[in-house]
C-alpha cells in the first residue's frame, strides 16, 4: 500500500493519508501475526489448505481498507467487492467512474490485480525463503492449474523465484512498449499490470478502446495470449534456447488453436454488415478472443452488441480459460486437453474392447487418478455454474445477467452480458449478491478443491 502512496504524493491528490493509514494498519497486524505465529515442520493437508484460503480472505479485507478510507465505496461490501476482484485478477468492478478515482487508489486497485496474478503465497516464498516451510504443498494449492503445473526446479523457493522472474520481465517490457506507443507512465504500468497478470484492470472507463490506437491494441493483445500461456514453457525455451519447446507440447498447440478457430469465428460473425474494413474486424475479433479466453477482460468495443454467434464463441471461451500454470483462470485448456484425449480413448475402447489403452500426453502416460481428478473437477464447475445461475435468478436477475455473472466471476472473467455487459458494472448487485460473487471468484482462483474441501464435516475431525 506504500507504492500507491507515493504515486499520491507525487499527483498531490488526497487519498495519500487513506493509503498511509492502510497500510500501516495491514504492516502492524502483520507484525504482530509474526512475532506471536511459530512454524514447526511440514504443514499439514488440512493446515495448508485453511492458511491458503485465509490468506486470500485476509488479504482481500485489508486490501479494502483504502477503499473505505478514502471514501471510495460508501459499504464494505463493495470495498470486498472490488479488492476480491482485484486479488483474484477478475476485473470485476463496482465502480460507475474509474477515470474520477485519485491516482494512488487507481494504483493500488491495478496493483491487487497484479499481485493476485502470481499468488500472494509464492510471492512470499520467493522473497522469504524462511517462511517457506510447507512450501511445495503451498505453491500446489495456490498455484493456477494445480497439479497440471511443473515444478522446475528443485527447491520451491528457487521455482518461485523463477517465476517471478518471468513475469516481473514480461511486465517491464510490455511497459516500456505502451510508453512508447503514447501512454503516459503510470497508465503504462498499470495497464501492464492488468495484461499479465489477466486481471483488465483499466485506468479508463473505456478500457483499452479509450485510447483508439492499433498499436496499443496489438502489443496488449500478444502480452494478453503470452500471459495465458504455461509460464514453465518460458523457462524450458530460455534455458534450453530451442523454440521447439512449444511445437512438442500439446496444451500450447490446442490453446494457438482455440485462439486462431475462434478469432476466424467471431471474425466471420462481425464481419457482414460491419462498416469496418476487413483488417479491423480480425483486430477487434483477436483481441476480445485472446481477452476472453485467457480471462483478462479488457475491451475495445461492447461485444454485447455483436451477433449471437459472436457472443456465443466468446462464452465458451470464459469456460475454457487459459493453460495450467498461466495467470489465467477458467477450467483451463489442460484439463479440457484430458477431457478431450479420455473421450477419445473411450471411443476407442468401444470398438476394442479388450484392447489395454492408456492416456498419454506429449509421449508421458497420465495416472487414471489424475484423469478422475480432472473429470470431477469439470463435473463440480459445471455444477457450481447451474447452482450459482439458480442463487442469482432467485434474487431478481434475468437469465442471461445470471448465467454470464456466474461463468465470468467463477472463471475470473470480469465482463459477462446483460446488465453485466462489459460497458457495465456490477453496482446493481445487492451486498448478498457481491459477497457470493466475491466467494465465487475465491472459489475459481483457488481451483475449487482448496476452498470447497473446508466444507467438509471430516476436514474438521481431529486426526
Amino acid at each position: 500500500m506504500f507504492f500507491p502512496f507515493f504515486w499520491s504524493l507525487y499527483y498531490g491528490d488526497a487519498d495519500f493519508a487513506a493509503l498511509f493509514l492502510s497500510g500501516s494498519i495491514t504492516f502492524l497486524v502483520g507484525l504482530w501475526g509474526h512475532k506471536n505465529t511459530k512454524l514447526e515442520g511440514d504443514f499439514l493437508n488440512k493446515e495448508v489448505f485453511c492458511l491458503v484460503t485465509l490468506g486470500w480472505l485476509l488479504a482481500s479485507f485489508f486490501g479494502a481498507l483504502p477503499y473505505l478510507f478514502a471514501g471510495i465505496f460508501p459499504s464494505f461490501a463493495d470495498a470486498f467487492f472490488e479488492t476480491m476482484s482485484g486479488f483474484t485478477t477478475t476485473g470485476a468492478t463496482v465502480l460507475t467512474d474509474i477515470e474520477a478515482l485519485p491516482h494512488g487508489i487507481l494504483f493500488w486497485r491495478s496493483l491487487t490485480h497484479w499481485l493476485g496474478g502470481m499468488g500472494i503465497i509464492v510471492l512470499f516464498i520467493a522473497l522469504f525463503p524462511s517462511v517457506g516451510i510447507g512450501g511445495m504443498q503451498m505453491f500446489q494449492a495456490e498455484t493456477p492449474g494445480g497439479s497440471m503445473t511443473q515444478k522446475f526446479k528443485p527447491r520451491i523457493s528457487e521455482t518461485a523465484k523463477v517465476l517471478w522472474s518471468i513475469y516481473l520481465v514480461m511486465t517491464i517490457v510490455e511497459t516500456v512498449l505502451l510508453w512508447l506507443l503514447g501512454m503516459s507512465l503510470f497508465d503504462a504500468l498499470c495497464h501492464a499490470f492488468g495484461t499479465v497478470a489477466t486481471g483488465g484492470v483499466s485506468t479508463k472507463n473505456a478500457s483499452i478502446g479509450y485510447y483508439n490506437s492499433v498499436g496499443i491494441q496489438w502489443v496488449i493483445t500478444i502480452f494478453m495470449f503470452l500471459a495465458g500461456a504455461n509460464f514453465a514453457l518460458y523457462y524450458k525455451v530460455f534455458s534450453t534456447r530451442k523454440l521447439g519447446v512449444y511445437t512438442r507440447n500439446s496444451e500450447f498447440k490446442l490453446y494457438l488453436f482455440f485462439v486462431l478457430v475462434a478469432v476466424g469465428g467471431v471474425t466471420v460473425s462481425i464481419y457482414p454488415g460491419s462498416s469496418h474494413a476487413l483488417g479491423e474486424s480480425i483486430r477487434q475479433a483477436a483481441f476480445q478472443v485472446v481477452s476472453i479466453i485467457t480471462t483478462t477482460g479488457y475491451g475495445t468495443v461492447d461485444f454485447a452488441l455483436w451477433p449471437s454467434w459472436g457472443q456465443a464463441i466468446l462464452i465458451a471461451l470464459m469456460f475454457i480459460g487459459g493453460c495450467a500454470g498461466s495467470t489465467g483462470g477458467g477450467i483451463k485448456v489442460g484439463r479440457i486437453l484430458v477431457l478431450l484425449k479420455q473421450a477419445q480413448l473411450e471411443l476407442k475402447r468401444s470398438l476394442h474392447p479388450r484392447a489395454i489403452l492408456n492416456l498419454k500426453i506429449d509421449d508421458q502416460s497420465m495416472a487414471q487418478e489424475n484423469v478422475i481428478n480432472v473429470m470431477l473437477f469439470f463435473f463440480l464447475y459445471l455444477v457450481i455454474v447451474f447452482l450459482g445461475t439458480f442463487f442469482m435468478t432467485a434474487g431478481g436477475l434475468d437469465l442471461v445477467t445470471a448465467f454470464t455473472a456466474v461463468v465470468t466471476n467463477l472463471g475470473n472473467v470480469g465482463p459477462g452480458l446483460g446488465l453485466a455487459g462489459p460497458t457495465q458494472n456490477y453496482s446493481f448487485l445487492s451486498p448478498l449478491g457481491k459477497y457470493f460473487l466475491s466467494f465465487l471468484m475465491l472459489l475459481g482462483r483457488l481451483e475449487l478443491y482448496t476452498v470447497l474441501v473446508l466444507f467438509q464435516p471430516s476436514f474438521w475431525r481431529k486426526g
